[in-house]
């Protein structure tokens, strides 16, 4: 599904703001999608949620096909590159994880992208390098807003400007975003992916909004503010991008 994106920029901005509003449906905070033969299978969202279990905040989705079975076709070089996730937006702070606060839309993705390795502190594979696994799937923390550069209403992983020192998490990648690498556990298995998110280290509130969205994103071919944009929205699980899932 190619979604509009400034119904997604609007819609996000627009729910952020109302925080009471919070929609439940019949899964008592989980989120019920609708599913379209448009939307290829490995990314077409059945269903999303976020529940606690332990010491851990699980964060999952389900999808019609085979989750992860799809990854972007290599393209040699940054300018460019293509990266595919599974996204959950949510209505935390961008201080929640340990970014300067208020920064913009605060989600958690599981993403992949054979020409870049952005997980530093990891060695995915096992070969003892740890800059040649961006074709493994992997974690990140992301802060999104729109940018028209990236399209009309069109959102992107928010930049960090030149000569700027904004707040950033411990296991911040080294990029001029404000995204973080914190190789939280994971597992793709069947029709459903899952993330495990530690507790211990975050400052989550009891509960919060959240969404499901799969979605591809591209390197900027000038290696420049915007450097990474969204550029297709594969699928909502909410269908309007309103955050109607609570977490559990």
């Amino acid at each position: 599904m190619k979604a509009s994106h400034l119904l997604i920029a609007t819609t996000l901005s627009t729910t952020l703001l109302a925080t009471n509003s919070y929609a439940h449906n019949k899964h008592h905070g989980h989120i019920q999608a609708l599913v379209s033969k448009k939307v290829t299978t490995e990314f077409d969202i059945v269903h999303a949620k976020v529940v606690t279990q332990g010491s851990h905040l699980i964060f999952q989705q389900a999808v019609t096909g085979k989750v992860g079975d799809k990854q972007p076709q290599k393209n040699g070089q940054l300018a460019g590159a293509e990266v595919y996730s599974y996204v959950w937006p949510t209505s935390l702070n961008s201080s929640a994880v340990g970014f300067e606060a208020d920064q913009g839309i605060l989600s958690l993705a599981l993403t992949v992208h054979p020409d870049f390795d952005d997980t530093p502190l990891y060695d995915e594979d096992g070969d003892g390098n740890k800059t040649n696994d961006g074709d493994k799937w992997h974690s990140h923390w992301v802060v999104l807003v729109p940018d028209n550069a990236c399209g009309e209403g069109a959102l992107k992983v928010k930049d960090i400007a030149q000569g700027s020192s904004p707040k950033l998490p411990v296991t911040w990648p080294n990029l001029p975003l404000f995204i973080d690498s914190p190789g939280f556990d994971f597992s793709l298995e069947q029709s459903e992916v899952l993330v495990r998110v530690p507790l211990s280290a975050l400052g989550f509130p009891e509960s919060f909004s959240f969404d499901g969205v799969t979605a591809g994103l591209k390197i900027n071919q000038q290696v420049h503010a915007p450097l990474l944009c969204v550029t297709d929205v594969f699928d909502v699980a909410s269908g309007d991008l309103s955050l109607s899932g609570k977490s559990q």
